[in-house]
């Protein structure tokens, strides 16, 4: 029974989902500081608590959608909508599970702790009033990304008290997160049935708003990534303008997402795209790669 129990509670948090808590790396590797062990280990430890934490939001997301997902072709088989993890036991290990994360992260320093409030804040907000509101939902799902980014930085804090966060690169993890959650919500609208019984929100969009908002998305990700290859303070920091060379990457990975999008409807899930989509594996790995040799050599 408790091995049920405990399996059900895994399947809820959505280990694969946490791919998206490797954003938190980006701190300590555009600080220069990938190669410091002490570094190193903070922004791990930050990481697990993030994959902690994001598992007890999933939970949260799921015990406010139990009803919905019963109708969803594929969430209706999730433990707590299938009636599998009971809903009194998901509450109490979600007030448990935040406990946890709150008084783990303090030991992180007081900036990350302010970041995980934040997140902790952003998504019980899109649990209980975001995810309905038209454009809300989707910049509610942006805004944890941003959560995840400024965590990644303020967990190297106060070993490195100089760090900042070049505004270009937030701008581009504001549009690049920006961009999948569009994609997630254009391949709900046209996939399911009766969509806004599934998602509220939906009712209020339509395929050619959506597909603007994925060119709009698309093309300011490329542009602002692009700006900071080039952009004086990122230069100065890095001492070269060889950045460029990464950009790329960064089309194609666009390019190709979008092609999966449109033409294999495969936009409903980001976190499995990049753990199954080879070619955008390959392009990931050359990425970290090329910057690598170039901010470090």
């Amino acid at each position: 029974m408790f091995t049920k129990i405990s399996v059900d509670i895994i399947r809820s948090m959505r280990p694969k989902q946490w791919t998206k808590n490797l954003v938190l790396f980006s701190g300590v590797v555009f600080a220069k500081e990938f190669l410091n062990p002490a570094l190193i280990i903070r922004s791990i430890l930050g990481f697990i608590i993030f994959c902690f934490l994001s598992g007890m939001i999933y939970i949260v997301n799921d015990i406010f959608d139990r009803v919905k997902d019963r109708k969803h072709p594929a969430k209706k088989d999730r433990p707590i909508a299938s009636g599998a993890l009971r809903v009194d036991h998901a509450v109490t290990i979600v007030l448990i599970g935040i406990a946890i994360s709150a008084v783990s992260s303090y030991f992180l320093g007081i900036r990350f702790c302010g970041f995980v409030a934040a997140f902790i804040i952003i998504n019980f907000l899109y649990s209980i009033l975001l995810r309905d509101v038209v454009i809300l939902d989707i910049l509610g799902i942006s805004f944890s990304f941003l959560a995840r980014a400024g965590a990644g930085v303020a967990v190297l804090y106060p070993a490195v008290p100089s760090i900042e966060f070049s505004p270009w690169l937030w701008m581009c993890t504001l549009f690049l997160s920006l961009f999948l959650a569009i994609c997630k919500r254009r391949n709900e609208y046209l996939v399911l049935d009766n969509a806004e019984e599934h998602r509220k929100s939906l009712s209020g969009y339509s395929d050619n708003l959506l597909d603007q908002f994925v060119v709009l998305t698309a093309t300011a990700t490329i542009i602002s990534y692009s700006i900071y290859t080039v952009w004086p303070g990122t230069v100065a920091k890095f001492g070269t303008t060889n950045l460029v060379f990464t950009i790329p990457f960064v089309v194609f990975g666009i390019m190709r997402y979008l092609y999966l999008v449109y033409n294999r409807m495969k936009g409903e899930d980001p976190s499995g795209v990049l753990l199954t989509e080879k070619q955008i594996m390959i392009d990931v790995f050359l990425w970290i790669i090329v910057t690598g040799l170039i901010i470090y050599t």
